[in-house]
């Protein structure tokens, strides 16, 4: 992972240089793997970030604002008791590996000065805060390892804190010219550079392996055979000894759409054209790196069950559609049963008790027909069972016609729902989401909960100047539609496919340019299910001929005297036009 022994080493540089001696001022669990405390310093106030996420564990000061439960978990209740108030008196790295220790002096309950610890593992799926006596007893941990768990070692409270199993692996602050050397000479020719160091240095990731390899190299992939070993051994023991003397650069390198995809303590060289934002201190690169991926998983995370009730719904709507169409193809014989019924009903004086057909001429066809007949059924019962049939499958088509129809509206209303869900970027949009399926009847209702603040459709703005509004969700689309939106404002949404109501900004005025129209299709077509199709049909009206019947579902309009273009979604158009 890029959070390595040597990203470590500098977050617990920086701790020391800015909250050493610092007291806590409060304490917050705003995830079940997750701790923020705020500590305050002569220098200023800082918000320290402490994870134990699967996927995204770490440890830095923060700027992020994330919103807490309204009942503190246990965890956090039992940290506030404390250490609130408590004074830092020591940050370190444990053997060069990802655990970092804070020691905080604090007061017991009978006002007798004491130390306890905080231990910040940052292993992967193995990550855990734990909290500590000056003994060394677990008082709690974000995660109970238990014997089911883990035979080697337990993480419970009342048992003694135990650290991680040890690498065999050299310290970096032991690494020298003559121990390189002599391992080179040892291994097989073919080995790759990479792999050898990170066999036998403590905290290397694979990234700063490559990069020490291409900075001596020239080549991140070249293999131990390949290069001068004295050279290679004295440049890795001197890059070695520069982030041991904490000399570093905090690097954060970016895919062509923006998206953060590697950071590193040291500057990153060998990832060619991409590209690169170098930071003043770790915390900052390493916020900015787990901002929006940390958020994104979040959002993922809880929206599962949304995303499960609403694919149930969906699979109901198609299943019940399926089943109505049978029915409506069974109907399909009814006028054939009225007709069996009145050439029965004109030819009754032929037909005798017990027979089981008759043939008769077809009045309506020309020819003679067949007809089945039931043979313990006198004529006229014959004649009225098929009328009986035709007015039986008349009900059935009307009703499964009706029935077909009100499904496919509602699973179009899901379709949105679920494209809502998709595009979900803050844990309030899923609160939204989640109010408008509980008025729909989809959830239960809840009882009266801590009003949400509503997040503020998307805003973009296009080359021309005017400003583009989209909705992140049914219910906001219907605001942004109905009430945001002046008459005069253009609107837009693709044609028969589920996404965002979009608005362009006319301030009044009548002639907007073609691109600025054609850029906020692109954008409407990016927020919805099409947004990885081509030529995608998008219709714009303005806003006075934009209606919502009574009793409509969320999201519901209907609109005339339009106009429709064929746009390609683009993301490189989204991230350009988008409000920072």
């Amino acid at each position: 992972m890029a959070f390595d022994g040597f990203v470590t080493h500098n977050i617990v540089w920086e701790l020391n240089e800015k909250i050493l001696n610092g007291k806590v001022d409060k304490i917050y669990q705003p995830e079940h793997d997750e701790i923020v405390m705020n500590i305050r310093t002569f220098e200023g106030n800082f918000k320290l970030l402490l994870s134990a996420s699967a996927s995204n564990s770490r440890c830095h000061f923060t700027t992020q604002q994330k919103e807490n439960p309204a009942v503190a978990p246990l965890m956090c209740m039992i940290m506030r008791k404390h250490l609130t108030g408590g004074k830092i008196k020591g940050i370190s790295q444990l053997d060069f590996d990802r655990v970092i220790k804070i020691d905080i002096e604090c007061y017991t309950e009978l006002g007798d000065l004491t130390e306890k610890s905080i231990y910040i593992e940052i292993m992967g799926r193995h990550s855990n805060i734990i909290f500590t006596e000056n003994t060394g007893k677990i008082i709690d941990a974000v995660k109970h390892i238990d014997f089911t768990v883990s035979s080697v070692r337990q993480v419970l409270p009342g048992l003694i804190y135990d650290l991680p199993p040890k690498q065999e692996k050299k310290n970096p602050f032991d690494v020298n010219t003559e121990y390189i050397h002599d391992e080179l000479k040892m291994v097989d020719e073919d080995t790759p550079c990479e792999r050898f160091l990170m066999d036998r240095i403590m905290g290397l990731s694979p990234i700063v392996a490559r990069e020490i390899v291409y900075r001596i190299t020239g080549n991140e992939q070249a293999l131990v055979g390949e290069t001068d070993k004295m050279e290679f051994a004295f440049e890795t023991a001197k890059l070695l000894k520069e982030i041991c003397e904490n000399k570093f650069t905090p690097t954060v390198i970016f895919d062509q759409k923006g998206k953060p995809v590697a950071f590193s303590c040291i500057d990153l060289t060998h990832f060619g054209n991409s590209k690169k934002e170098n930071y003043e201190s770790m915390s900052e690169a390493v916020d900015v790196y787990y901002a929006s991926r940390s958020m994104h998983e979040r959002i993922t995370q809880r929206s599962a069950n949304l995303v499960k009730l609403v694919a149930n719904n969906i699979a109901r709507c198609e299943k019940k559609i399926a089943i109505h169409k049978s029915e409506l193809q069974k109907a399909e014989k009814k006028d054939k049963y009225k007709i069996f019924g009145d050439l029965l009903t004109a030819n009754i004086y032929r037909i005798e008790y017990g027979m089981k057909s008759v043939v008769v001429e077809n009045y309506y066809e020309g020819g003679e027909i067949e007809i089945p007949l039931k043979e313990d059924m006198y004529p006229p019962q014959n004649a009225q069972r098929y009328y009986k049939l035709y007015n039986k499958a008349k009900v059935t088509e009307k009703y499964a016609c009706q029935q077909i129809e009100d499904a496919e509206k509602e699973k179009n209303y899901l379709e949105t729902v679920m494209e809502s869900i998709e595009k979900a970027r803050e844990y309030s949009d899923l609160v939204e989401i989640r109010e408008e399926l509980s008025e729909q009847g989809y959830l239960p209702k809840q009882g009266k909960k801590k009003k949400e603040k509503k997040s503020p459709p998307m805003k973009f703005v296009t080359d021309e100047g005017y400003e583009i509004l989209i909705g992140r969700n049914n219910r906001q689309n219907d605001e942004l539609t109905i009430k945001m939106a002046y008459s005069t404002d253009i609107w837009l949404h693709t044609k028969n496919i589920p996404g965002s109501h979009t608005i362009i900004r006319t301030r009044g005025e009548m002639d907007i340019p073609d691109n600025t129209i054609l850029q906020a299709a692109q954008l409407c077509a990016h927020f919805s299910k099409a947004k990885n199709s081509s030529q995608v049909p998008v219709d714009y009206t303005t806003v006075k001929n934009v209606k919502k019947p009574n009793g409509a579902k969320p999201g519901f309009v209907i609109y005339d005297n339009y106009n429709t273009v064929y746009v390609e979604p683009s993301e490189e158009l989204t991230e350009k036009l988008k409000i920072k």
